[in-house]
């Protein structure tokens, strides 16, 4: 009998989890919406949630929701998501450390920087296994993270948010809970260019529901006004950015609006991809491989930056195809479960 494995990334909005066996294959994967600032209870229930359906003996953490505002700092964080999570769960837990590989309880004091924030790293080593050329994005609700992967080694530049949003390889920018203020400051609009209001009227959930591109089960997050995630209520927030009511034009205007905010996101984006695609000395070859919630922009990227493309799931072996698609959503807790197993290259 094999062991079972639950990878855990645990983020500020979303709780992600993926079950593994000892040979590699995804069993299950799940995403639970978290909103983490209001207290660490909200983890307590997400992680209730999840084993619920899950069993495993076997634990790998990574996370990002030490950056929420209920801790004094990330430290604090780190410590208190772990102490979180010793409560929880049973049997043994190793944090991933990034370049230090995992490290157990006692050493999150020593280690607790390394562990912060380092989910995108766990990604870019198993993708760097399977594709030795590659621009790795993964497009989550709220971030986008970057990679460049050349002779199939990670090539870098940041290990810190701070250090990676200063050479673009961290974009605060995603497909489902980032304001449609902090995407652009003026927008196309019926042949004239407005000015979009300063204030959290709508997130890029309500541009994707517009398109088309993102459904209700992708979409977690409370909307901005508390109402439906219907697509009338969604024509009735992207309006008011732009100071309008919906009755003030037809659905397909708002759609249109929509579809502006995605080009003005996507070029946010592709000039992100384009300073990581200039340190390669020969692009030949390069490949994009894409992931998260809003793996949608990453195929759209590579047809405009005209680069093969590849989805995550292509790269993982489940039981079903629910449980893989899952996992492309959840890729960081599929990464960092993968890894503690330490086959590498076990489906090579």
């Amino acid at each position: 009998m094999t062991e079972n494995y639950i990878g855990w990334d645990i983020g500020g909005a979303h709780l992600k989890a993926v079950l593994l066996d000892g040979d590699g294959m995804v069993q299950a994967a799940a995403q639970v919406y978290c909103p983490l600032w209001r207290g660490l209870r909200e983890l307590e229930f997400a992680i209730d949630h999840v084993l619920l359906e899950f069993n495993a003996d076997r634990h790998a953490v990574t996370m990002t929701g030490e950056l929420v505002d209920i801790f004094q700092n990330r430290r604090e964080g780190v410590l208190k998501i772990a102490g979180t999570l010793s409560l929880k769960l049973q049997g043994e837990v190793r944090y991933y450390a990034g370049r230090h590989g995992f490290v157990n309880s006692e050493a999150l004091d020593k280690h607790w920087e390394d562990i912060a924030s380092m989910n995108w790293f766990a990604s870019v080593q198993y993708v760097a296994q399977k594709v030795p050329k590659a621009l790795f994005i993964d497009i989550g609700s709220t971030t986008t993270d970057i990679a460049l992967i050349d002779s199939a080694v990670p090539q870098v530049r940041g290990f810190t948010d701070a250090a990676r949003m200063q050479c673009d390889e961290l974009v605060y920018t995603g497909v489902v809970r980032t304001p449609l203020m902090a995407i652009a400051q003026k927008v196309p609009f019926a042949d004239q260019v407005t000015n979009v209001a300063a204030e959290f009227f709508a997130t890029a959930a309500d541009i994707y529901i517009l398109t088309g591109d993102l459904d209700v089960s992708g979409n977690m997050a409370e909307t901005a006004d508390g109402a439906d995630k219907t697509i009338q209520a969604s024509a009735c927030r992207i309006a008011r950015m732009i100071g309008c009511d919906a009755g003030d034009a037809p659905l397909p205007s708002w759609v249109a609006l929509a579809g502006s905010f995605k080009k003005l996101q996507l070029e946010q984006i592709r000039q992100a991809l384009l300073k990581q695609v200039a340190l390669l000395k020969d692009g030949s070859g390069l490949q994009l491989i894409g992931a998260g919630a809003g793996a949608f922009l990453a195929a759209e990227l590579s047809e405009q930056l005209d680069l093969e493309y590849h989805a995550v799931s292509e790269f993982i072996t489940a039981i079903n195809h629910e449980a893989g698609t899952m996992a492309a959503v959840c890729f960081p807790a599929y990464a960092v479960a993968y890894l503690s197993v330490g086959k590498s290259g076990v489906f090579a």
